[in-house]
């Protein structure tokens, strides 16, 4: 590997997927204010993600819509006039 070409902020993280409360732990280098527990009793950055393998319906194999931003409805009236809202 190259040296000096990765982030010095490269550490463990606690990844929580939101839609369905479930934790696991990983690395990144993404910015985060919150902290957690992880089971070992440690203290790390919390990074919260709208979806993720827990909820994705790819591995679920259930349906779901997750619309946090609102961007159905925005596409929806962005086209309602158009060949693609009929």
């Amino acid at each position: 590997m190259k040296k000096d070409i990765h982030p010095s902020s490269y550490r463990t993280v606690i990844f929580r997927d939101i839609s369905v409360n479930e934790d696991f732990i990983g690395k990144s280098c993404a910015n985060s204010k919150e902290k957690a527990t992880w089971e070992d009793g440690n203290e790390y950055p919390l990074i919260k993600l709208e979806i993720s393998a827990y909820s994705h319906p790819f591995f679920t194999g259930k349906m779901k819509f997750v619309d946090t931003a609102g961007r159905i409805d925005k596409f929806n009236k962005k086209f309602a006039n158009s060949k693609f809202g009929k």
